[in-house]
């Protein structure tokens, strides 16, 4: 490659270079953008965790995630996952048994579509 070809490529590129870093710094701005769009949209599902509001909070068949949370907390206590137990635990709290399987499951596809509703059961399971 010649000396007059390597200074003309020198020539563009430099004249290229306020273009990217024009480019470059709006990418970076959209990059933070967005990352303080995650935080406020983690905050709030955090804050709506805590709080334990909204439709996917409210009872299922009369069980709470509060009495659900407790009694799996009494279940892991007692070391053993048996649901005969758990029905036994939720109809001393007024659950009827086939209340109980149908409350589980809701709460279990709750938890698995809405993470606020998880990281409050969380809360509530292991007691904070």
């Amino acid at each position: 490659m010649g000396l007059f070809k390597q200074m003309k490529d020198m020539k563009n590129a430099v004249a290229e270079a306020p273009g990217m870093v024009q480019q470059a710094n709006e990418m970076a701005a959209n990059a933070q953008a967005m990352a303080a769009q995650q935080q406020a949209a983690t905050a709030a599902q955090d804050a709506a965790a805590a709080a334990g509001t909204g439709p996917d909070f409210e009872p299922v068949n009369g069980l709470s995630l509060e009495i659900y949370a407790e009694i799996a907390r009494t279940l892991n206590a007692e070391g053993t996952q048996d649901q005969d137990r758990a029905r036994q635990l939720a109809e001393a709290r007024g659950i009827a048994p086939g209340d109980w399987d149908a409350a589980v499951a809701e709460w279990t596809a709750r938890m698995t579509r809405n993470h606020a509703v998880g990281k409050r059961f969380n809360s509530l399971y292991m007691g904070r």
